[in-house]
């Protein structure tokens, strides 16, 4: 009677709730929707013309050659789609598509491109999971070359805000990572001298770091056998904002020691030089580790760039001291003539502690705020960007371009409403809105000649190319897109239920996309009362605990995963052979062409994969959809017979294929620390547990305890969630359960792709009175 009662609802959830919401948004009046909002080129062009253009780096001369170190060949459509990329970059065209289905080796395209054409290269990722992902492939890709990253250095940020209606000051609060940090400088000083640079870049690229003309032209140059006086070396790497420290050798420190100095360069992560004199002559360069202080090299010359982005010239900052000065005078004034006497009290006490500090040390909190005047830049013009450190020749690919072009387009507008309120309300002067990321038409116009990949490109990037793009579909690897059935609405959840049996039986995994988080949670529910074993993602559980909950499913603890709108790019689970979409004909933002066609392409790892989209009506999107995967799937199928792979023969190699560099679009998550990515395909949680055991009694017979006693934890667990119980205290995985007090995860020496979005939830059995009788 229970579950009777909770399908009910949940049919009339979805055959009432979400109607009602669709009807809202395409039958309601447009004076009560409100204006429409415009394309992105429609939202470009009414932004003010751009007038400022920065100077253009020149061409680095060709020192060093990019090459793809790699055993395998372009296979499949690739070599066409590298062949009409590189015509397009010959003939100078400033934009090109590439549409390109994930698995098919976009990324070994995008490499073949840049060995090709020998330009330096900026990739746009959309987020920094798939910027890891990316620059890990890139690294290796690209061995002997300068692979840099360049992603926000926050771990935590908290920009400064007020909300008027409360009254309420938020100060701004930062944790700055100081690997990424160091990577940041080390990929801006690559850009300066190299020319095989390729730089894997979240949108975060779009903010100021910075005058490039400064940050070039303050560096300290030291070669063997120059001359320099030991105290005018020391001021010099003061002015860098380099921090002397005897005590604690750290990176942006230096140490002095008689007529040795020591320099931890800023970019370096375990390597310092050590620059000794003779008098004033440089007698000797070397390399050493700072930890045990070792020499590992020679040298005969070295460049010391500043530590911070933005290094300023004391010149320049007394020239920027008087402008600021000056607005603040007219500021305070316009603040008295309207009776806002706070505000000017305000406005005075915090900018003339700022000042009181750029006088006296070069640098004070939130000094990124007078950007304006410490650039030299107008009222208006854009800040400096990672996009001006870029060579004249270089080139940019935007990877996930339906995702990452929209978000570019977005982000000035925050920024500005928030800056608004700082300056109107006193806490900052109005030049402070100078200090912005870049708005759509300025990236627009400084951007180089790009390439835009996307499994379903935008419509303002084919717009640009007059629909036109370089296509590549085929895997070489031989697996194919799902087949697509549709199904009416009514009755969709019962029909899901027999759907997930039929799967789970044949140990398959299910992933199920609702329209609401409330639906979600009914959904888990109702499944979890028929015996299935699921959980849901939702946005409340934190990065790591997502991490597990792919992982619990990709290893058998639970069979079907429910999400809304966080099964989507780069989610690659293997095992998964049915993707069901719920009430899939309500057009809108989770059922639009975009949405419908990733949330797709989950089920094309697999073999059986299928697709089941429930809807009553073939709306745009839909239509789109299903003939956009049969018409892929149809050319997919046409390869595979002329090259002789047939289905069972990906079957049996499943395991070869995920690992091949054809398949490594997507973001994967081992199922365990110690495990491959592709080991635990095609197998249930009884092959997992039973492979845990073999290994646990290997790492004890060779006196590996402590690993031993965590598999032996992980073992543990794993039999309690097949038997239905409550974990052990001691889990790998609390995801989806309240937990107690987390560590703090350790810190990661390189950037490492942290998981799809979403979290978990599982649901606990029911004890009591039940809560509905039908």
């Amino acid at each position: 009677m229970q579950a009777a009662g909770l399908r009910t609802m949940l049919e009339t959830m979805a055959t009432r709730t979400a109607p009602d919401s669709a009807s809202r948004s395409s039958s309601a009046p447009a004076a009560k929707r409100g204006k429409k909002r415009g394309t992105l080129s429609e939202r470009a062009a009414s932004l003010p013309p751009v007038t400022f253009e920065p100077d253009r780096q020149a061409a680095r001369p060709k020192l060093r050659r990019m090459e793809v170190v790699s055993e395998y060949e372009p296979a499949g459509d690739q070599p066409q789609a590298i062949a009409d990329l590189l015509k397009g970059i010959e003939e100078n065209e400033r934009d090109q598509v590439l549409l390109g289905v994930t698995g098919s080796g976009k990324t070994f395209t995008m490499a073949k491109v840049i060995e090709a054409t020998q330009k330096p290269t900026l990739i746009l990722a959309p987020n920094k999971t798939l910027a890891a992902q990316l620059y890990g492939e890139m690294k290796q890709f690209f061995p002997n070359n300068a692979v840099e990253y360049f992603v926000s250095y926050y771990d935590y940020y908290q920009p400064e805000a007020y909300v008027p209606r409360s009254d309420t000051y938020i100060e701004k609060d930062s944790q700055i990572n100081e690997q990424i940090d160091r990577m940041r400088h080390a990929a801006t000083q690559a850009l300066l001298e190299r020319n095989d640079v390729i730089i894997v870049a979240s949108v975060s690229c779009i903010y100021g770091i910075g005058s490039v003309e400064t940050y070039s032209r303050m560096v300290v140059k030291l070669e063997l056998g120059g001359e320099i006086d030991r105290d005018r070396l020391v001021r010099g790497l003061v002015e860098l904002q380099y921090r002397r420290n005897d005590a604690a050798f750290t990176r942006g420190t230096f140490r002095v020691r008689g007529e040795t100095v020591d320099i931890f360069p800023v970019q370096n992560e375990d390597r310092a030089w050590r620059v000794s004199l003779f008098g004033d002559e440089i007698d000797g360069i070397i390399e050493f580790d700072p930890l045990t202080g070792e020499k590992t090299a020679d040298l005969q010359e070295i460049t010391i760039y500043a530590n911070s982005h933005y290094v300023t010239p004391r010149p320049t900052l007394k020239q920027a001291v008087v402008g600021i000065k000056q607005e603040l005078r007219q500021q305070l004034d316009k603040f008295t003539q309207e009776g806002k006497l706070l505000e000017a009290e305000r406005l005075d006490q915090r900018t003339t502690f700022d000042l009181e500090m750029i006088e006296t040390t070069g640098v004070c909190k939130g000094i990124e705020n007078y950007s304006r005047y410490l650039s030299g830049r107008k009222p208006g013009d854009p800040p400096p960007t990672l996009f001006e450190y870029l060579p004249e020749d270089a080139l940019l690919i935007v990877d996930e371009s339906h995702v990452t072009v929209p978000q570019i387009g977005g982000m000035e507008r925050g920024d500005n409403a928030r800056k608004s309120i700082l300056a109107e309300f006193g806490f900052r002067l109005p030049s402070c809105l100078d200090n912005r990321p870049l708005n759509f038409a300025e990236w627009d116009k400084f951007r180089p000649q790009s390439v835009f990949v996307s499994a379903t490109p935008g419509p303002w990037e084919m717009e640009r190319t007059g629909g036109v793009f370089a296509e590549q579909v085929i895997r070489p690897t031989g697996l194919i897109d799902p087949v697509t059935d549709i199904r009416p609405v009514e009755h969709q959840v019962d029909d899901l239920l027999a759907e997930c049996r039929t799967t789970v039986a044949k140990g398959g995994r299910v992933l199920v996309t609702t329209l609401t988080k409330r639906m979600a949670e009914d959904l888990t529910d109702y499944l979890h009362e028929a015996g299935i074993k699921v959980r849901y993602l939702h946005s409340d559980v934190d990065t790591l605990e997502r991490i597990e909950i792919i992982r619990d499913l990709r290893i058998g603890a639970f069979d079907v995963l429910i999400g809304i709108n966080l099964l989507r790019e780069g989610l690659d689970i293997p095992e998964c052979s049915l993707v069901a979409i719920l009430d899939a004909d309500k057009e809108g933002f989770l059922r639009s062409r975009t949405s419908l066609i990733q949330t797709i392409g989950r089920a094309a790892r697999n073999v059986e994969g299928r697709v089941l989209l429930y809807a009553d009506k073939m709306t745009d999107s839909l239509q789109y959809a299903v003939e956009e995967t049969a018409r892929r799937r149809e050319k997919q199928m046409a390869w595979n017979e002329a090259h002789g792979i047939t289905p069972q023969s990906v079957r049996k190699n499943i395991g070869a294929i995920v690992s091949s560099v054809f398949e490594q679009d997507y973001v994967t998550v081992a199922p365990d620390e110690d495990t491959g990515v592709a080991e635990f395909v095609g197998q249930d949680l009884d092959t997992a547990i039973a492979g845990l055991e073999k290994r646990m009694r290997e790492a004890a017979a060779d006196l590996e305890f402590e690993t031993a006693g965590r598999l032996r934890d992980e073992i543990k667990r794993l039999e309690a969630l097949q038997l239905g119980l409550e974990a052990p205290p001691a889990p790998a995985s609390t995801a989806g359960q309240k937990s107690s007090p987390r560590r703090k995860p350790k810190k990661e020496q390189v950037p490492r792709p942290l998981g799809p979005g979403g979290g978990g939830y599982e649901p606990k059995p029911k004890r009591g009175r039940s809560r509905s009788k039908a």
